[in-house]
């Protein structure tokens, strides 16, 4: 069972329905060095290095441009990440051309420039727009195409696109086809699938990272390659062990999956008054045995009571069925009856409209999945785990009592199983979920404690930005994301990239000289 708390404030400070929060930053805005020549000499290297019948100039923007700050608020998730003291990058680069991406990785690793890879802006670090040593910015919102084959279930996808302009293009080709990936329409799908990518219909299909076919990757020394020529060990490593550690993801080929013509979906909420401890305890047992065709992830939240000025805790039961209401309402009687779901719960849809009831945008057309701006900007912290025994009665209750606090944030928890086990703000706020992270300790992942890559998490640990990061410094939060998996994609990451140009707060490091030997 997947486990994800969120604390989070919307912009003008209301409470909202995820938790994203205020925080404060004392950085040092980068520059150019202290030689303009070196400025001069890195666009010239860009120039030579590039297609010249799409010029590169065309798509850099420095500081003196006047769409640079547009461009780089333009699909910032986290405002956390978005002020004035916040580093900003020495220049943006928008490709039209894999030549313009080849370019910049030769120049970058020739001049020493970091560079950060954005897709879609969701990392919740904010690792693809953010470093606190001199860094461009690849953002490749102009690779985006996807062409869908229906004749074979098939779409080649760029790394620019959305999870929600994915879902858009096969539902204009097929009601009967769908595509394993997140719920939020404005995240990129070069970091997501990466990272690997949990949805809705990954109890019955998978991560999104598991129905992958190829790909195209530029690597450090500015080569192209696909699945055949990268070989399946970086094949491998790219689908889940993030892809910024090992180049950057030009385009993802996928296998579309079958869905029903109809699905049927229910949001349930039950109080405490309600018994929502029975049926969640009941949830804890059932929820990832359940047939793969229904997922039913479960929120915890605190919200008004029955009475003035009072409070109480809610559990939200959402679900996504693979077929129509006569049939989850059978299934549920047998195997969920605690629930108490009815007729008048359920909602029968097609499988592209249930994409719009989970972003809560039932009732707006179709074509709102390709709107790449986020609806709503938060300040946010989150944190994700690995739920492995039931949580007790005794721990729930100490849930409650957090989620009573002021500063408190949701609960989200997602039932694996089907599928998936067949493959193998304000400091005050942030502190919050700090906290309720260590009080969950005793009822979640250990040795190691585990953690979810598309949940970014810098409190697990941190490589270093100058110089390089050893193996064991780096096993202390790559182990928690990855497991017995971080050994194997160190050594492919030494092998694809052994200079470690390709680097972050947490990418997969590269073993020294010494170490291979």
């Amino acid at each position: 069972m997947g486990l994800h708390a969120v604390s989070y404030k919307d912009q003008m400070g209301a409470s909202s329905s995820a938790i994203f929060l205020p925080f404060v930053s004392l950085v040092v805005l980068v520059s150019w060095a202290t030689s303009s020549s070196i400025h001069e000499n890195f666009l010239q290297c860009l120039s030579l290095n590039s297609n010249h019948t799409t010029p590169i100039s065309n798509v850099l923007y420095t500081p003196k441009n006047m769409s640079y700050s547009a461009i780089l608020e333009s699909t910032i998730e986290n405002l956390r990440f978005s002020s004035s003291a916040t580093p900003k990058p020495l220049l943006i680069l928008t490709p039209l051309h894999v030549s313009h991406i080849q370019a910049a990785v030769i120049c970058s690793k020739k001049y020493g420039m970091n560079i950060r890879v954005r897709s879609g802006g969701h990392d919740y670090e904010g690792l693809s727009y953010v470093s606190e040593i001199p860094f461009i910015i690849i953002d490749l919102v102009e690779l985006r195409s996807i062409n869908i084959s229906i004749e074979d279930g098939t779409a080649w996808v760029e790394a620019g696109a959305t999870v929600g302009e994915v879902y858009y293009r096969i539902a204009q080709k097929s009601r009967t086809y769908g595509f394993p990936a997140g719920s939020c329409p404005t995240v990129g799908v070069g970091g997501h699938f990466s990272g690997g990518g949990y949805g809705t219909l990954m109890r019955k299909y998978g991560l999104s990272a598991d129905n992958i076919i190829d790909a195209y990757i530029v690597v450090s020394d500015g080569r192209v390659l696909n699945r055949e020529s990268m070989g399946e060990d970086l094949f491998w490593a790219i689908r889940g062990g993030g892809g910024a550690s090992f180049g950057i993801i030009l385009s993802w080929k996928i296998k579309l999956v079958p869905v029903p013509p109809i699905v049927t979906v229910f949001t349930v909420g039950r109080t405490l008054e309600q018994g929502a401890l029975k049926v969640f305890l009941k949830w804890q047992q059932v929820g990832s045995r359940l047939q793969e065709d229904i997922f039913i992830g479960a929120i915890f939240g605190a919200v008004s009571g029955s009475q003035e000025g009072e409070r109480t805790i809610e559990v939200s039961f959402k679900s996504l069925f693979l077929g129509n209401t006569s049939q989850l309402l059978s299934l549920m009687k047998k195997s969920f009856p605690e629930l108490g779901l009815e007729a008048k719960d359920c909602l029968e849809m097609s499988w592209i409209e249930s994409v719009l009831y989970y972003t809560d945008l039932s009732g707006e057309p179709v074509n709102v999945l390709l709107n790449r701006i986020p609806q709503f900007k938060n300040y946010f912290k989150a944190k994700s785990d690995y739920v492995q025994e039931p949580i007790s009665e005794t721990g729930l209750q100490g849930v409650w009592k957090m989620l009573y606090q002021e500063e408190a944030g949701i609960m989200i928890l997602s039932p694996y199983g089907g599928r998936m086990n067949e493959i193998s703000e304000t400091e005050k706020r942030i502190n919050w979920i700090r906290k309720l992270y260590a009080y969950m300790a005793p009822y979640v992942s250990k040795f190691p404690r585990a953690a979810y890559l598309n949940y970014r998490d810098l409190d697990l640990g941190m490589n270093k930005l100058k110089g390089n990061t050893s193996y064991a410094q780096a096993s202390i939060w790559g182990i928690k994301y990855f497991s017995c998996n971080f050994n194997r994609l160190v050594h492919v990451k030494t092998k694809v990239d052994p200079s470690n140009f390709f680097r972050n707060e947490q990418s997969i490091p590269s073993l020294s000289p010494w170490w291979k030997s």
